[in-house]
């Protein structure tokens, strides 16, 4: 058992096409309440996306991206220095305004595959890096996604990946398997039936699985909001994992399983 609780990382998106939440914080002065009330809510770590990655999204522009995130990296950072940022991008540009402005670790979801210069940047500016498994790109990531051995291709890849960001010099390195990101139904299950497999990587494990749609299929739950109570129920019956960071949309929620697990485990 992991006897240490993941850190929450609470999902802030900017974008008018999430998945789940799209439009809801577009407006720059919604999104900075929101942020804090993340916090409140017992989030320790606040990810800032301005694209979205759900299956068969579109890419947006440089400029669009950085205007949809920058102002509130740069509001936050105006009221509070100590809160721990995130940026979720896949550009070198955004990442690099967003290091100026402030933040504190990139979320890359194509592992370097899209841009290696985020390395360069998490380097430079001493930034933690979550480095994840994708096949393909967000857009067509879902189109029968194969795999001849589903752990091991995952696997080989982060480590890979890990071992580039190294002779980058980037020292704080996280890995994500990737749940949905090019991935079958059954790929998602057996990884998190087997995400010790991944415990030989010597890398901390972040593990986003927040409203996604293998719930939606498990359960039969249409509407992604509605898919919170068995997120958690989902990440409390995965505590025994060595899992450092879970990304979710509803922070108070895992603030109650937080305490609940150190009363009981």
């Amino acid at each position: 058992m992991n006897s240490i609780f993941p850190k929450i990382m609470a999902i802030l998106n900017t974008t008018p096409d999430s998945f789940s939440d799209g439009g809801k914080y577009v407006d720059s002065e919604r999104a900075l309440d929101r942020a804090f009330q993340l916090i409140d809510d017992g989030a320790d770590i606040i990810d800032i996306g301005g694209e979205s990655t759900r299956p068969g999204a579109e890419s947006v522009s440089i400029d669009v991206e950085i205007k949809r995130t920058l102002p509130l990296i740069e509001n936050i950072r105006k009221y509070d220095k100590n809160i721990f940022l995130s940026i979720d991008t896949t550009k070198y540009e955004v990442a690099k305004y967003a290091a100026a402005a402030g933040i504190n670790m990139i979320n890359d979801i194509s592992g370097l595959q899209f841009d290696v210069r985020l390395a360069e940047i998490a380097c430079n500016y001493n930034l933690a890096y979550i480095l994840m498994h994708i096949k393909g790109k967000p857009r067509s990531m879902q189109n029968n996604p194969f795999y001849n051995d589903i752990l091991s291709e995952v696997y080989q890849f982060l480590n890979n990946q890990i071992e580039m960001l190294k002779k980058y010099g980037v020292k704080q390195i996280y890995t994500d398997p990737g749940i949905g990101f090019g991935k079958s139904y059954e790929h998602n299950i057996k990884i998190l039936k087997n995400l010790a497999y991944f415990d030989n990587l010597k890398v901390p494990i972040v593990l986003g699985i927040s409203r996604k749609s293998f719930i939606g299929k498990m359960l039969g739950i249409d509407v992604a909001s509605e898919r919170d109570i068995p997120t958690l129920l989902i990440h409390s019956l995965l505590l025994k994992n060595n899992v450092e960071i879970i990304r979710v949309h509803t922070p108070k929620l895992f603030k109650n399983l937080k305490k609940i697990s150190e009363v009981l485990l």
